[in-house]
């Protein structure tokens, strides 16, 4: 089972059609035993990461997240889902988020266009099967004004270039967390859907 957490972000729907358009019937769902009983789960996100965080907050989600990950349990988070695991952001004049992974998201450099919108390379900083069939430099579809540092920069698993080199995925255990959208990033973002699903469902380790 395919399970992606619903807390009213808006672009379930196109997650939802990515996952289906490889042949898996994911459910939306915020309910604890569905989302822990899944083999996968994946964490959407647009919107601000203080809204985010205190929708996963009353409905629970945080200690749902904080335990797929201490349990190295199979965990794809996207965007905003992304940047709520760290531990504070720079949106909104400063704010804790759901403190899972040490470090700070920091707003992009002064004087570029922001948000940051549209195609852009990932440049792969690690061997994983994550990146299978996915060429390094790849194009995927950003849409955001914050990057996240983490401060184990071992878990950077790809960068981008936009006015500075910012982390745009990282890897730990069996999460995947990503700057750019993979459900708008055309044949390769459905590929590296493609990859953690068929990760997960065969109990491999990425």
């Amino acid at each position: 089972m395919i399970a992606i957490i619903d807390y009213s972000a808006g672009n379930t729907g196109s997650v939802i059609n990515a996952i289906e358009s490889l042949g898996f019937k994911p459910i939306l769902t915020s309910n604890v035993i569905q989302i822990l009983d899944a083999d996968a789960v994946i964490l959407p996100g647009v919107g601000a990461a203080g809204d985010t965080v205190e929708k996963l907050t009353e409905l629970g989600m945080h200690n749902v997240i904080r335990s797929l990950i201490v349990d190295k349990r199979p965990l794809l988070a996207i965007c905003i889902g992304l940047q709520v695991l760290f531990s504070h952001t720079e949106e909104g004049g400063g704010r804790k988020c759901l403190d899972i992974i040490p470090g700070k998201v920091r707003k992009l450099s002064p004087g570029l266009k922001i948000p940051h919108m549209g195609w852009n390379q990932v440049e792969q900083k690690m061997s994983n099967r994550i990146f299978e069939g996915i060429p390094n430099k790849a194009n995927f579809y950003f849409v955001h004004s914050y990057f996240a540092d983490p401060i184990d920069k071992s878990i950077i698993a790809g960068t981008t270039e936009y006015g500075l080199e910012f982390c745009s995925i990282i890897i730990k255990d069996n999460l995947i967390a990503t700057q750019f959208h993979p459900e708008k990033s055309g044949e390769i973002g459905l590929r590296l859907y493609a990859n953690f699903i068929d990760t997960a469902l065969d109990k491999g380790k990425l």
